[in-house]
């Protein structure tokens, strides 16, 4: 199986929540439409330096975190930010990576989407078990 990519939609959550408040106009909601690497292998939603600065995505804090060839390096940690993939959102927190790095779309925001890969047609798809809406395991 190749490398898989999908276009998704990230969007200033702080944004959303201030134009619900009539805080800022709609028009004004900063959002990106991103060809992102869906890799399974990481954890978390992975955005670079440019992606964060076009959304004014605020700092939250610094984390630690390993890296495939066993470094460990820390990243700043910045959101919220709404992710969605078609019928598709969540709401998390992205590790921002230096300069253009690739951004990746990591297990967390995928299992929480209730999206899979489809390895013949390798594509990023809705589960077709669940096709309207996410479903969410508890236990």
């Amino acid at each position: 199986m190749g490398l898989i990519y999908a276009e998704i939609e990230l969007v200033n959550a702080d944004d959303v929540a201030f134009a619900k408040r009539s805080i800022i106009g709609e028009e004004e909601i900063k959002y990106m439409r991103v060809n992102m690497l869906v890799d399974t292998g990481a954890y978390n939603l992975c955005i670079n330096e440019t992606i964060q600065e076009q959304l004014s995505l605020p700092f939250i804090e610094k984390r630690k975190a390993q890296l495939a060839n066993g470094h460990i390096e820390e990243y700043d940690i910045v959101g919220p930010v709404i992710v969605k993939f078609k019928n598709r959102r969540t709401v998390c927190n992205a590790m921002v990576l230096q300069g253009d790095n690739e951004p990746l779309l990591g297990s967390i925001p995928l299992e929480d989407m209730d999206v899979l890969i489809h390895p013949l047609r390798e594509e990023l798809i809705v589960n077709p078990e669940h096709p309207y809406s996410a479903q969410m395991k508890l236990k």
